[in-house]
């Protein structure tokens, strides 16, 4: 009842000055009853805020909290399992080029056994053929030295013939022929 009067005594003063009256928040006969609707709004939204908008603003942060301490927990496990990770990557990297180089070493002494065997084999080859070369030449240089003998003797008696005139015997001329040959 009381907001009802200070509407009418507004209105009755508003219609006594022909509508030319003072403007309400300003009017001192509607100060109590405005100081009493401030009053009980802001304890009105005093009690709305602390018992709905805190608690759910509240809630929202917590929520929010939990969920980055979450993300946080997370992103240290999966930091983790990739560190472990890179380190198991990095030791398979590490047999892999130590089994790369040993298999690269069987391979190179295998070739090296294989070119040193197949050398010898060369060389074995090369050793028969050379003996027997060397065999053939000391044949052909006996056959020529024994045929050096004869070649000589018959230069011999052919140049006494030209340039003597005679005929020589032909055991002189060996005798002759081996005379020079020491």
């Amino acid at each position: 009842m009381f907001i009802t009067e200070a509407m009418a005594a507004g209105a009755e003063a508003a219609g006594e000055n022909g509508g030319g009256g003072a403007f309400p928040p300003f009017d001192s006969s509607t100060f109590a009853s405005q100081l009493f609707w401030l009053a009980i709004t802001f304890g009105f939204f005093l009690w709305f805020m602390s018992k709905v908008i805190v608690p759910r603003i509240g809630n929202i942060l917590e929520t929010r909290q939990d969920r980055i301490a979450q993300d946080l927990d997370k992103a240290r496990e999966l930091r983790d399992e990739a560190d472990a990770s890179i380190a198991a990557y990095e030791q398979e990297l590490a047999e892999a080029k130590s089994k790369a180089n040993e298999i690269g070493q069987k391979a190179r002494d295998k070739a090296n056994a294989e070119a040193s065997a197949e050398r010898e084999k060369v060389e074995a080859d090369l050793s028969e053929k050379l003996a027997a070369a060397e065999a053939r030449i000391a044949e052909i240089r006996e056959k020529a030295m024994s045929e050096v003998g004869g070649i000589a003797e018959e230069t011999a008696s052919e140049i006494y013939t030209q340039l003597i005139g005679g005929t020589v015997t032909k055991a002189d001329l060996a005798k002759a022929v081996a005379a020079s040959g020491k």
